[in-house]
């Protein structure tokens, strides 16, 4: 493909992700995915180049544009090289008018946020400054988390020579962007799993132990469940686990159990439960857990990273309905705690109206509930929890709090 055509693709594709934001639709590189399908003739280096300019687009403009032109248009605006490719000729976008730069000048002066403006205030309010917001929708790092019942460190570092080991968290390694982690032999043994340093730092603040009645809340497809049953059997090769994992995403939660098995463990129970009608599916387990998890459904701020046109996805009333949803949550777990147990609240947000503010507003609906959260050599202390940031902490953004029920 010549590069003009790779940037009249770019605009087909932001095209296509940006209407399935408004209509909540697929995410981005899901779309990318199913695009090259039906476009056999794209090579390896038109996809890296095309997918290139579309997530230069997506991470480098701030408000959602009306459509793939207008994207690059903003991008043409300080990159000459980009801006002669919009030269009409055959399967090349056409010339730029005018009219369109001057546009794309204009909606530059007023956005100069990489976040729409009512959400760079939400950060603001947060604390989290200009630098990390910008960090927010840099690169991901590539963090495993390897099984101790299967393998060890050393075996790990031999695996991967560059690899580092992750102080403060016993079975994570970093490795270097682009390594092929889906063709090591620990990856396929079952070995190792792909997991975010902040996904590992709140699994850890859980203290899951043996003998322990554990409930995930919202496992989603597995990830925090999986590192919760290695640790219930890390001194205990036990042939059971009393782990329960949920969650009202039937898609999702039927990932577990093939990754469980393809990390050796021990089955795990699952249970699907229907939004706002989850007491019907745990009634038995009324003040029952040692430890319930709540990592829960949220704005996503943390994992932009990854993930960067969920910004564009979020406004004011989506946020509310998952603030709303966490509340919700929060309560629904405090009933399946017995006295003395334990509640972790997770959520990969580092907006506060998620996290600290949550936790204040439970606490005042449950005064017989105390905030009982580890001492780590990570994160800041934010209110009642700890917050994960993407500078600081090198991971993804996170909030987690634990708490301890010392009702009777």
């Amino acid at each position: 493909m010549i590069p003009q055509a790779r940037v009249e693709a770019a605009i087909e594709l932001l095209d296509q992700i940006i209407q399935a934001v408004r209509d909540e639709g697929s995410a981005a590189d899901r779309l990318i995915s199913q695009y090259f399908k039906t476009r056999r003739y794209a090579g390896s280096k038109d996809r890296a180049a095309i997918r290139s300019l579309v997530y230069r687009a997506i991470r480098e403009i701030g408000d959602c544009p009306i459509n793939g032109r207008a994207a690059m248009i903003q991008l043409a605006q300080n990159d000459a090289e980009l801006a002669l490719l919009f030269d009409g000729s055959m399967r090349a976008p056409a010339p730029i008018s005018d009219k369109e730069f001057a546009e794309a000048a204009k909606i530059s002066q007023k956005n100069t946020s990489l976040l729409p403006a009512w959400l760079a205030e939400k950060m603001a309010a947060s604390d989290i400054d200009t630098a990390e917001q910008n960090a927010l929708l840099g690169r991901a790092p590539l963090d495993i988390r390897f099984n101790p019942h299967l393998t060890d460190i050393d075996t790990v570092l031999a695996a991967f020579p560059e690899g580092q080991v992750i102080s403060g968290l016993p079975y994570a390694v970093r490795l270097p962007e682009g390594t092929k982690v889906d063709q090591s032999p620990l990856w396929k043994s079952g070995a190792i799993e792909i997991q975010d340093a902040g996904s590992q730092w709140a699994s850890s603040i859980c203290q899951a132990q043996s003998g322990m009645k554990v409930i995930d809340l919202c496992a989603g497809a597995g990830g925090k469940s999986l590192a919760l049953a290695s640790d219930m059997l890390a001194n205990n090769n036990a042939a059971k686990l009393d782990l329960i994992a949920c969650d009202t995403d039937r898609n999702r939660l039927s990932r577990l159990q093939p990754r469980a098995e393809r990390a050796k463990l021990p089955p795990i129970e699952q249970r699907l439960l229907n939004p706002k009608q989850e007491e019907k599916a745990l009634g038995d387990l009324a003040h029952q857990a040692d430890l319930v998890l709540i990592d829960a459904p949220c704005s996503g701020s943390g994992t932009w990273r990854r993930n960067p046109e969920a910004r564009w996805r979020l406004n004011p009333t989506r946020l509310q309905r998952v603030i709303d949803t966490q509340s919700h949550l929060l309560d629904v777990a405090s009933q399946l705690v017995r006295p003395n147990g334990y509640l972790v609240y997770v959520v990969c947000s580092v907006l506060d109206d998620e996290g600290a503010n949550q936790i204040t507003a439970f606490l005042n609906r449950h005064p017989d509930w105390t905030v009982e959260n580890p001492d780590i050599q990570a994160g800041c202390l934010r209110g009642d929890g700890r917050r994960f940031t993407v500078l600081q902490d090198k991971s993804d953004g996170f909030f987690v709090s634990r708490l301890r029920y010392i009702g009777r």
